[in-house]
């Protein structure tokens, strides 16, 4: 299966997606607080996709942006603070 995870941004938030053959299967969406922080809120992953690890490959993709540009990120969003609960690697952005 040929997947990318591709961002979308403007000055006030964004989202990540995983797109599979020209087709958006996930989304995660942030915003952003302030000039150092962003919000992950909301994530989905289309019925069919479940145990593929979209979710965790965009929160994964959330964790690089954030740093290379030194922001912390604060995951409102249920499935992302799980993902942060369990990954150790990811607590210095938060």
């Amino acid at each position: 299966m040929n997947e990318t995870i591709q961002l979308h941004q403007n000055e006030k938030n964004g989202y990540f997606s995983v797109e599979v053959e020209g087709k958006t299967e996930a989304k995660m969406t942030f915003v952003f607080a302030g000039s150092n922080k962003i919000i992950i809120d909301h994530t989905e992953v289309n019925p069919g996709n479940n145990g593929k690890g979209f979710g965790k490959k965009m929160v994964t993709a959330a964790v690089e942006m954030a740093r290379e540009k030194n922001l912390k990120i604060i995951p409102l969003c249920p499935f992302a603070k799980s993902v942060f609960d369990k990954t150790e690697a990811f607590k210095d952005v938060l």
